[in-house]
């Protein structure tokens, strides 16, 4: 099956296993379908939530066969195949790659967060391209893993982070770079969402519906009696068995523009500020500090806030909006330079503080990009993706480290990537992978 590793003993026995990566053969050992009309050919495993949004890109372009579903829940995958009626349907995604892998380039998995290491990590064993909804894994040691696999199988790969290849994203990348508003001394970035609970795991139980595998569901997870609205379909995210919280979820999408324009890789330490850990949920509201090394675009020191629930967005920014005359985004980041101030509401275009500094340029001319048709592209050896796994490893990565330090709220954790350790709280060490159950 695929190579991920049990934690506990096994972060330095994977770090020593992939640690010669870098030396590998650089060339790829994609196993190509054989495709009748020259088309990608896609499993997409995950057929509900975001699997609906993920089908649809996939569907509309002309360059795409997707020839197998996978779902753990018969509606949600019914639903999909009326689409498609020419795809094979699975429940379990090992039965997928058993009978179909010599039939399928390329894999789209949009799973929860808990399964998307193991099922990457079996397509990428096989060769095949992967495309991973974010975040890329659900602990730290799993995006290392899943980096260094796809550079050692030479696959194609992309998280889905959408909004990197949006206009307004590029263009806030393209003014940071080219110094607009100076060196960065200061990022905010939040979100109102409030993807956790402070209530404990119920004490009720409830039959499991007919239409869902549970055992199947649960894949890699530590067993559980099902929960009816507490597990499937969509509240996981707020759970840490399953999911990594707003700061785990949606800081994907909002961390990516600075840390991308920063060129940023590991931070040095984090801290956490947030209710008690609870051994069930995520916090509802947390703020998350970060110290990273400096780069060509930061000032020597980058001070790193994040704020999310209740504290996001922050009531007041210190150089930027403490009078309270303006009025932050409900989600988005603000980046203080020695010139000025580049705000980036989520989903929206770049804004500068003086406002005429950004009308001081001319805007960048980009062309549009289409995420999905960006990697199928490159599937298909037209191009490179814009958010491989070698870079949604490292980002989320980092985002990670803030989960962590949610579980010792005030406590500063430092940051080994080398060792990749928590050289000053050993005990920290244990939230950092999982240990996976057979099923």
């Amino acid at each position: 099956m695929s190579r991920i590793v049990n934690p506990q003993s096994s972060r330095r026995q994977f770090l020593n296993a992939l640690g010669g990566v870098a030396a590998f053969s650089i060339l790829p050992t994609v196993a190509w379908a054989s495709s009748p009309n020259g088309k990608l050919q896609i499993a997409q495993i995950g057929a509900g939530g975001r699997g609906k949004g993920n089908f649809d890109s996939l569907f509309r372009l002309p360059n795409v066969d997707i020839v197998a579903l996978c779902d753990v829940d018969s509606n949600s995958l019914a639903e999909r195949s009326t689409e498609v009626p020419q795809a094979e349907t699975f429940r379990d995604y090992r039965k997928l790659f058993d009978k179909l892998g010599d039939r399928i380039d390329a894999v789209l998995v949009c799973t929860p967060d808990h399964m998307h290491a193991p099922i990457s990590s079996h397509a990428m064993e096989l060769g095949k391209h992967v495309y991973c909804e974010k975040p890329l894994a659900h602990n730290v040691v799993e995006n290392r893993q899943l980096r260094l696999l796809a550079e050692e199988k030479g696959v194609v790969t992309q998280m889905g982070i959408q909004v990197s290849a949006s206009i307004g994203q590029r263009m806030t990348v393209d003014y940071i770079k080219s110094g607009l508003v100076g060196k960065i001394s200061e990022v905010h970035v939040w979100s109102n969402k409030s993807w956790g609970s402070n209530d404990l795991i119920p004490v009720t139980t409830n039959p499991v519906p007919a239409n869902l595998d549970w055992g199947l569901w649960l894949g890699v997870a530590e067993e559980r009696l099902y929960r009816e609205k507490i597990f499937h379909p969509g509240q996981w995210r707020r759970l840490l068995d399953f999911g990594t919280g707003t700061l785990g979820d949606m800081g994907v999408h909002i961390f990516d523009t600075p840390y991308r324009a920063l060129e940023l890789t590991s931070p040095k330490w984090v801290r956490s500020h947030c209710r008690e850990p609870n051994g069930f949920a995520h916090p509802t509201s947390v703020k998350t500090e970060y110290q990273f090394p400096s780069t060509q675009y930061t000032a020597k020191t980058l001070k790193w806030t994040w704020y999310d629930g209740e504290n996001g967005p922050p009531s007041w920014i210190e150089g930027f909006n403490e009078d309270g005359a303006f009025q932050l985004p409900k989600q988005g980041c603000v980046m203080i330079g020695e010139k000025g101030v580049l705000m980036m509401p989520h989903m929206s275009g770049p804004q500068t503080f003086p406002r005429e500094l950004i009308r001081s340029v001319p805007r960048p001319e980009l062309d549009p990009l289409d995420h999905h048709g960006q990697w199928v592209n490159a599937c298909l050896g037209e191009g490179s993706t814009g958010s491989p796994f070698s870079y949604g490893g490292p980002l989320c990565e980092a985002l990670q480290l803030g989960v962590v330090a949610s579980r010792y709220p005030g406590k500063k954790l430092t940051w080994n990537p080398r060792s990749m350790e928590i050289p000053n709280l050993s005990e920290a060490n244990q939230y950092l992978s999982r240990e996976y159950r057979a099923f």
